[in-house]
């Protein structure tokens, strides 16, 4: 005998399957796109297309002026330095999503970013990175990387010169890291 329940079950199971045949599709599509897909508005100027970098690696680093990891900024600067011109591209993604750590306005993240620290890096204006609200490229790399998404201020992603994400780095991994210098070389050497 077939009960009310087996019925149901049935049914929400056939309706289920194509809503989640249709996640699928839009996961595959998402992840075809490259980061090069992407732009941040700036926090001076134009907007910051990655399409600009297309082929270059790319250290993508939320960051935060009011974080225990905002000294951070004078690490990536030397990273900046010393890669730059050999094609590495850095640009810091300011966020208040974390500890509100990031409350203030464009004049307040230049003069810690670029007075205090030095950073001659490319900035975005305040982006959110985390959930529903999230700038397209950090869904995107939430998409491609979901045990690796930001979880404080100063989260790298280090994007290969195909656009992919190529390695992540937590907040609590310095920009000197041996792991972060090396995986920037790897990058920059292949073709």
């Amino acid at each position: 005998m077939i009960s009310r329940r087996m019925i149901l079950s049935a049914a929400v199971s056939t309706l289920a399957a194509p809503a989640s045949t249709e996640a699928a599709r839009a996961q595959a599509a998402m992840s075809r796109i490259t980061a090069y897909a992407f732009s941040f508005p700036a926090l001076a100027g134009s907007d910051i297309s990655l399409a600009d970098y297309a082929g270059r690696p790319l250290l993508i680093v939320n960051t935060a002026s009011l974080c225990g990891y905002t000294p951070q900024y004078a690490g990536l600067q030397q990273l900046w330095t010393e890669f730059h011109d050999r094609g590495l591209v850095i640009i810091g993604v300011p966020s208040n999503d974390f500890g509100g750590q990031e409350p203030g306005g464009a004049y307040e993240i230049v003069e810690t970013a670029r007075q205090q620290y030095g950073a001659t890096f490319p900035i975005t204006a305040k982006a959110v990175v985390k959930g529903s609200l999230a700038h397209p490229f950090y869904k995107w790399a939430a998409l491609a990387r979901p045990k690796e998404v930001p979880r404080w201020n100063f989260h790298k992603y280090l994007i290969g010169r195909d656009g992919y994400i190529a390695e992540v780095f937590p907040e609590t991994v310095e920009p000197l890291d041996t792991r972060i210098k090396t995986a920037i070389a790897r990058a920059l050497a292949e073709t």
